[in-house]
């Protein structure tokens, strides 16, 4: 009796698992469409070749008349140009991957849920390029100068490509998501973890700490490290003040009204 009990208990449980795999698959096939496509338009126009320039522009501007970069590998300047490519497509196809995954997490949120979860995508994805932006359109020019300041005379510049694509990745990487702390305070104080006073209490000491992973993650000079600072500490109020809103307007409806609604 017992076995015909479990037997009943996973009846038609198999073809939803199915298909929600069979989903998760079309959604991952759109997305990788999605950025090959990206890749393949920018392989034709401007190329591999000129999307490196466009990266090295803000070290070369900087590097003594006459120098340029280097390549130490006999294939670097083939892989190093196609990797940020491919690089260049993600970022680019990147609404759309998280669209794909969007529309695959939706269906089983609540309507309050979909209100919290669509602008923290939509905003995550916004910060991370503005960061990124900030590094690139700034803080580059910034540090290479100050780099070239401190540099002897008697020697010449000539960085090898592949480590100063490892630089900018790493870079860009630790903006882009120093730029997301805003998004991190609205979901430790929305799901509770956090409160808004212990938030506000905890001010100082989050100073301290960005100063921290300034130091840890940039390169040892001081423009680098207050670049990266002094906008997580300001972007950690406007985490406070945007936790505020949303703990406001992402309530979930009280029990007993409207459940009609609520629907996955």
């Amino acid at each position: 009796m017992s076995d015909l009990n479990k037997e009943d208990e996973l009846a038609g449980t198999e073809q939803p698992f199915v298909a929600h795999l069979v989903e998760l698959r079309d959604r991952l096939i759109k997305a990788m469409i999605a950025v090959g496509v990206v890749a393949a338009a920018l392989f034709l126009y401007p190329g591999p070749g000129a999307l490196y320039d466009i990266l090295a522009a803000p070290l070369v501007a900087h590097l003594p008349k006459g120098a340029t970069l280097i390549a130490t590998s006999v294939i670097s300047p083939f892989l190093v140009p196609l990797k940020i490519l491919l690089m260049s497509a993600f970022l680019i196809a990147l609404p759309v991957v998280l669209y794909q995954v969007w529309a695959f997490v939706a269906p089983g949120l609540y309507s309050h849920e979909k209100k919290l979860m669509l602008p923290l995508v939509i905003s995550s994805t916004l910060l991370f390029f503005l960061g990124v932006g900030f590094c690139y359109y700034f803080v580059f020019g910034q540090v290479f100068s100050f780099i070239q300041s401190f540099a002897p005379k008697s020697i010449t510049a000539a960085p090898d490509i592949e480590a100063y694509l490892s630089f900018v990745l790493t870079m860009f990487i630790a903006f882009g998501l120093a730029f997301e702390v805003p998004i991190v305070v609205i979901v430790l104080a929305r799901l509770g973890i956090v409160s808004i006073e212990k938030l506000k209490q905890f001010r100082s000491y989050f100073i301290v700490l960005a100063f921290i992973i300034a130091a840890v993650i940039t390169p040892p000079d001081v423009v680098s490290q207050l670049a990266l600072a002094v906008p997580m500490v300001l972007l950690y109020e406007v985490g406070i003040w945007a936790a505020q809103l949303f703990i406001k307007h992402t309530k979930a409806p009280e029990e007993g009204t409207a459940p009609a609604d609520q629907s996955r």
